[in-house]
């Protein structure tokens, strides 16, 4: 019996419904781009270890003008312009002078925003807008308060640093990239959506489709459906990632407590540009985890530096209890492995198995593990240690 067919249309049909949804025009939800685009009134404070303190403009909180507190790096060497890139912290985060350094040390500008309302020490500076706690994100509110939210206020401020990057003689302002972590990687998704002056982006756990399912289905439920259904129209990352046209790389875990993989697959399939997947088995959920991965740089550096792309792994053909992927990519595919659990219960609790997989002349392949219902996908390495994923596909029976 034959299943590639089947495996095949369903991730095709989705994409072609994606593809369609795309088509239409950049839907940039609440937020007005020609407003957010201008460049930002910018204080730059003091310098230390390589990075210095800048608070800039955001838009106001009831009438009330707010400012963003951030770290700004650029390389130790070189005069530039340089590629740039905006750091967007998660849930529990700040502005990580070290994530700033880290870039610069890459050979980017780079800009890590506070978007929790702090500043430098940690505390609610005068200009604040809303804190990132879970009643600034999913607080009852209507119509008329959707600009009160933490999503809008974030989301406008990641958009008004990639502004002020733009505005510095320092930064190539056609080389511009986003990566975020966790709730900054949902942040990224929604932004490489209605931001088409990014080049690249990196969306680190974070994703869309949350009402479906996510860690906060219980918040979700304790909002009034109409709350609800405002929410997911206005904040939830589906709604913008058809418009993201940059090429994206995705990294999450198999089991990340917050964003699993089925909602995840479901945000994966909507860009217009092209995509890649790094999906580890259980990779830990965290700030330096979500940050450290080799391929994020690599990735980065292949679209705004034009250097040697991750390895490419094509879609799995399932046949008679085989699979088998087409790889590539510009240095040797040194390992490969199948990655499978038992397709019931929480994704987050999932028992996952790794395999090695054969690897051929521009392909890999294995046997597929008799139980059912059985998801699983193929990871491939190169001999640089760069590690890419295909989609992960659930065989019923």
């Amino acid at each position: 019996m034959k299943l590639s067919k089947f495996a095949i249309a369903l991730v095709v049909g989705w994409t072609m419904c994606a593809n369609a949804f795309a088509a239409g025009p950049r839907n940039t939800g609440p937020w007005n781009i020609a407003e957010l685009t201008p460049t930002p009134t910018a204080e730059f404070g003091k310098e230390s270890t390589g990075v210095q303190e800048v608070y800039y403009d955001n838009v106001p909180l009831k009438g009330k003008p707010t400012r963003v507190f951030a770290y700004y790096a650029k390389p130790a060497e070189g005069e530039g312009p340089f590629p740039a890139m905006l750091c967007v912290h998660g849930g529990g985060g700040k502005a990580f002078a070290e994530w700033a350094r880290l870039w610069a040390k890459r050979g980017y500008v780079a800009l890590a925003m506070d978007l929790a309302g702090k500043g430098p020490d940690g505390k609610p500076h005068a200009d604040a807008g809303p804190d990132q706690d879970d009643d600034g994100k999913f607080g009852e509110f209507t119509r008329d308060g959707v600009r009160d939210m933490w999503s809008y206020h974030a989301v406008a401020a990641v958009v008004r640093g990639h502004s002020l990057l733009a505005s510095l003689p320092e930064v190539d302002k056609n080389r511009i990239g986003i990566t975020g972590i966790s709730w900054g990687g949902y942040l990224t998704c929604i932004v490489a959506g209605i931001d088409e002056r990014l080049k690249v982006a990196v969306p680190v756990y974070g994703c869309g489709f949350l009402g479906d399912n996510s860690a906060w289905l219980g918040r979700f439920s304790k909002m009034t459906p109409e709350c609800r259904k405002l929410w997911l129209e206005e904040f939830d990352p589906s709604r913008y990632l058809p418009g993201a046209t940059c090429p994206m790389l995705f990294v999450n875990g198999t089991n990340d407590f917050a964003y699993p993989l089925d909602s995840y697959q479901k945000s994966y399939n909507l860009p217009q540009g092209a995509v890649t997947l790094c999906i580890r088995v259980k990779m830990p959920h965290g700030h330096s985890s979500g940050w450290l991965p080799e391929e994020i740089g690599m990735f980065v550096d292949s679209v705004l530096k034009k250097s040697s792309p991750l390895p490419r792994i094509g879609p799995m053909e399932i046949v008679e209890g085989n699979v088998s992927a087409s790889t590539g990519g510009p240095a040797s595919i040194k390992q490969a492995e199948l990655n499978y659990a038992v397709a019931s219960g929480p994704w987050q609790h999932r028992v996952w198995k790794s395999v090695p997989a054969i690897l051929g002349r521009g392909t890999v392949r294995a046997t597929i593990p008799a139980a059912r219902p059985l998801v699983m996908y193929l990871n491939i390495t190169d001999e640089r240690g760069a590690l890419v994923s295909s989609p992960h596909v659930v065989l019923l029976k």
